[in-house]
C-alpha cells in the first residue's frame, strides 16, 4: 500500500498518482487529506484512488497514522509512506522496497545523493544537521537522513506504527528513534528524489 498524507496538495497530485501508476501499477494507493483548505479531496477522488478524509488538520504524525491503521485493518504486509508533492519518485520504489525482502522493518529514503536534484537551504541544513547528532545520541547509530518522508515498512513496523505512530511535530525522527529502541531493524538506501512541483514546502 502506498500512503500519501496531503494537505492542500491538488495541484500536485494528479502528477505524483500518474508516475505511481505509470511505475508501479500493482500497488494500491490511499490518500489521507489531512484537512486541506482546497480541493485536494475531490481530486483525489477523481483519480480513483481511496481517500481517507480527516476532519480537521492532524499534521503529518496524525495522517500517517491514520494511513497505517488502514494498512493494518486491510491486511497489507507492507506499506510505504510517499509524499503527495512529486518529490519522490515512484522508479525509485523498488529500491526502497529490497531491504523489507531481507528482514528490514523500516527503510529510509536518503534524499541526498550524488544527483544534485535535490538540496535544501543553509539554515535548514544546519537544523538536519542538529537532528542528526541528536538522533546518533539517542540511539547510538548514524543516520544520513533522520527527516526523510520516503519510507517503507514491513507488518510488524506497521502494526506498531498504527498505534504508536509519533504525532508531534518532529515525528519522522521521533518514528526513527522508536523504532530503533524498539528493535526494528532500520535501513538507509539513497533513492534519487526532485524538488516539490507545486504547492508549498513543509518544515520537514
Amino acid at each position: 500500500l502506498v500512503v500519501i498524507p496531503a494537505f492542500n496538495e491538488s495541484a500536485a497530485l494528479p502528477q505524483t498518482i500518474a508516475d505511481l501508476r505509470s511505475h508501479q501499477p500493482a500497488l494500491d494507493i490511499v490518500v489521507v487529506d489531512d484537512g486541506s483548505a482546497d480541493d485536494t479531496i475531490a481530486v483525489a477522488k477523481s483519480l480513483g484512488v481511496e481517500v481517507l478524509a480527516l476532519p480537521f488538520n492532524l499534521g503529518i504524525g496524525g495522517a500517517l497514522r491514520c494511513g497505517f491503521k488502514y494498512a493494518v485493518r486491510h491486511g497489507y504486509d507492507r506499506a510505504l509512506q510517499f509524499d503527495g508533492d512529486g518529490q519522490h519518485l515512484a522508479s525509485e520504489i523498488a529500491t526502497l522496497l529490497s531491504p523489507l525482502d531481507d528482514g528490514a522493518d523500516m527503510v529510509i529514503g536518503v534524499r541526498f545523493g550524488d544527483t544534485g536534484e535535490y538540496e535544501v537551504g543553509r539554515s535548514r541544513k544546519l537544523a538536519m544537521g542538529v537532528l542528526r547528532l541528536l538522533t546518533r545520541w539517542l540511539t547510538g547509530r548514524r543516520f544520513t537522513d533522520t527527516s526523510s518522508g520516503f519510507r517503507a515498512f514491513s507488518r510488524r513496523m506497521l502494526e506498531r506504527f498504527a498505534e504508536e505512530y509519533p504525532l508531534e511535530y518532529m515525528d519522522s525522527v521521533e518514528a526513527l528513534v522508536l523504532a530503533v529502541r524498539g528493535g526494528y531493524d532500520v535501513r538507509e538506501v539513497h533513492t534519487a528524489m526532485r524538488q516539490r512541483v507545486a504547492g508549498a514546502p513543509s518544515n520537514r
